[in-house]
């Protein structure tokens, strides 16, 4: 019930307290959760940039509609999906289970190829979307560990993420800005800390067949 009572804890914080930073051993807990996150195929087809520097961020504010957790977060997350070159990434993928796992190479390598032609047969527009998708995974990873150490997050799609990729070099990198999550710690000012959470019922969310 410990995680329940931090689920109930954490909220979208809309104001940090720029005074606080979170600890380099907390920030190493939340990168280490974002790395067990599920993906699909295991792939981690994302990349995290954690952007501390004040002036870089000042520029992604700017790209944000001005929205002050950018700047007076701790540090700010940014979810970034790969875009390209997906039969490489396939291939670092198994390179890495033969590593880890001294699996069969000859079996993995047809595995492999199964996930390439998969991810081939997908429209441009689908593997955008499914490659999108993977970071909402991770992101879920950080706001739960966020919740656990009772730091404060705020998960964003309000940015225009070209503006990331060309501020933060993005495009050079095969990356795309997806979505981003300042955290921090939450300003006594918030007033949103003080609203009830409003979620549907378990009647209403859930139905057994």
């Amino acid at each position: 019930m410990d995680l329940i009572d931090k689920l109930q804890w954490r909220y979208a914080t809309k104001s940090f307290d720029p005074g606080k930073k979170v600890q380099d051993l907390d920030i190493e807990f939340l990168k280490e959760a974002i790395r067990l996150s599920v993906s699909s195929y295991g792939l981690q087809l994302y990349k995290i940039l954690i952007i501390e520097h004040d002036e870089i961020r000042q520029e992604l504010r700017k790209a944000s509609w001005n929205q002050s957790q950018i700047t007076d977060a701790s540090h700010l997350f940014v979810f970034c999906n790969y875009t390209n070159n997906f039969d490489r990434h396939v291939d670092d993928y198994i390179q890495r289970i033969v590593r880890t796992q001294g699996a069969n190479t000859a079996t993995l390598k047809q595995y492999g190829e199964s996930i390439k032609e998969n991810i081939r047969n997908m429209s441009a527009e689908k593997q955008k979307s499914w490659s999108e998708k993977q970071t909402y995974l991770a992101l879920s990873n950080l706001l739960v560990a966020c919740a656990e150490l009772k730091i404060d997050a705020c998960p964003m799609e309000g940015f225009d993420n070209q503006d990331y990729n060309q501020i933060l070099g993005l495009d050079e990198m095969g990356l795309n800005a997806s979505v981003i999550a300042p955290v921090g710690y939450r300003s006594p000012k918030d007033e949103t800390q003080k609203r009830r959470k409003v979620r549907k019922s378990k009647e209403e969310l859930f139905e057994t067949a």
